[in-house]
């Protein structure tokens, strides 16, 4: 209006509802805010399933005076929020509670998820999560996953943290085979399974999968079943050890284990369920 139709500033500026301040002194962003946006973008665009919840958790080491607020500014500004996925609706119908576990080993959830090769071979990916500090304790790949090899993994698994007390399946063959279930019996672990058709008993692990499927199977393409295990065993890395967990106080779940143990350990509390009931670092349920 001031240049093409030689309104005064004044004018122009009450017509538009423009302070003229404002007017004359447009924003400029601020370069620590340039950086602090580009660290963001590169965050966002490298793991696509993060909100800015996660992304500030990542920052906070880089940029320690940014709190979560300036970084959802900046984070909706780019345009990266996460797009929801619709959920069909399912009908409702009493539901058995899940009990929350109150110590680590106390039980490891198990569950079974499909992925395939570029040329069409299906994969098979045993996955096993800890109920108590979200820790992945292991993945297995491979194109075929029987009783007995389940329970070769798990053996495996408790060289190095110990066997659970208990664990929670479905009702799979794998689960419910003479070799599972003589393990189980063996070394004195209690078996859960869950009724038929209701994946909200195994919550835990359910979580743990969707999580598994957004940020690891649909963001790679796998050619062969080597470069999969790879990819697969770098993201249980870096879910264990950088990831944050919103029910644990957002930080990594291998670092609220660690930081249980020891309180643990100075408290002078054994390992047993009734002890670790005292401890305070005690994560939330899974939202039903």
């Amino acid at each position: 209006m001031v240049d093409g139709h030689h309104f005064s500033e004044r004018r122009a500026c009450r017509l538009v509802g423009l302070s003229r301040d404002a007017y004359r002194h447009p924003p400029v962003i601020s370069a620590e805010n340039q950086t602090l946006r580009e660290a963001i973008k590169t965050i966002a665009l490298e793991r696509r399933r993060f909100g800015y919840r996660r992304v500030h958790d990542l920052l906070r080491v880089v940029h320690p005076g940014d709190n979560h607020k300036r970084v959802y500014r900046l984070y909706r500004a780019a345009n990266l929020a996460v797009r929801k996925r619709a959920k069909g609706k399912r009908p409702v119908g009493p539901r058995t509670p899940l009990v929350a576990a109150s110590h680590v080993n106390a039980t490891w959830s198990m569950d079974f998820v499909s992925d395939s090769l570029c040329r069409g071979r299906r994969l098979k990916c045993l996955t096993v999560a800890d109920d108590f500090s979200h820790e992945c304790v292991d993945i297995a790949v491979d194109f075929g996953i029987g009783g007995e090899y389940v329970t070769r993994l798990l053996d495996q698994a408790a060289r190095f943290r110990g066997y659970p007390q208990a664990v929670r399946t479905d009702n799979g063959p794998e689960f419910t085979s003479r070799a599972f279930l003589g393990w189980a019996e063996r070394h004195g672990i209690k078996h859960i399974l869950i009724e038929p058709g209701a994946p909200t008993q195994n919550g835990y692990i359910e979580r743990f999968n969707g999580k598994f499927r957004d940020e690891c199977l649909n963001e790679h393409w796998f050619e062969s079943l080597p470069q999969a295990r790879i990819v697969i065993q770098a993201w249980v890395k870096d879910y264990n050890e950088v990831r944050s967990h919103s029910s644990i106080g957002r930080i990594p779940p291998r670092r609220f284990a660690r930081l249980h143990r020891q309180q643990a350990a100075d408290e002078g509390l054994t390992s047993t369920p009734n002890a670790a009931l005292a401890i305070p670092l005690t994560p939330r349920a899974p939202s039903k």
